[in-house]
């Protein structure tokens, strides 16, 4: 009867230890699975500014075409989107439109740096100036490079 209680005792230990080590293989795994996911978030998120650059690039685009001028830099990119502006004029956009994927507005400078007309900025993730990574900024300028 000893023997049993023994056995019975150290079949518990060792399922003990194996449930242990089994939820470290997982954690582990769950690790490197989310750091590798957030990275490429960022990088869609990026992705998808840039496109948005180029949807408000050719609207302003369109709105020098029907005005003959750009956007006035006191306005910015709100001209698109004025009550003046109706849903059937050629460069309009929806307010939402003229946010970035982390909710802060596109800019516009003009006129542009080098000579440029104007230039379309997304500050990136931080919201500043400048910055790496996923907090560099995206430029309608450099797209086109």
């Amino acid at each position: 009867m000893i023997d049993q209680r023994q056995q019975y005792t150290s079949r518990r230990a060792m399922t003990f230890v194996e449930l242990l080590a089994v939820l470290v293989i997982l954690g582990l795994v769950a690790g490197v699975f989310t750091m590798s996911i957030a990275g490429r978030f960022n990088q869609s998120k990026r992705e998808l500014a840039k496109t948005q650059i180029g949807l408000i690039d050719g609207q302003v685009q369109a709105y020098f075409t029907q005005t003959s001028s750009w956007p006035p830099a006191d306005k910015g990119l709100l001209v698109l989107t004025t009550p003046k502006t109706t849903p059937s004029s050629a460069y309009f956009l929806k307010p939402d439109q003229l946010k970035d994927p982390w909710n802060t507005p596109f800019y516009i400078i003009v006129p542009g740096p080098d000579g440029h007309p104007y230039e379309i900025v997304s500050y990136g993730a931080d919201g500043q100036p400048g910055g790496t990574d996923e907090n560099a900024d995206l430029s309608s300028l450099r797209m086109r490079e």
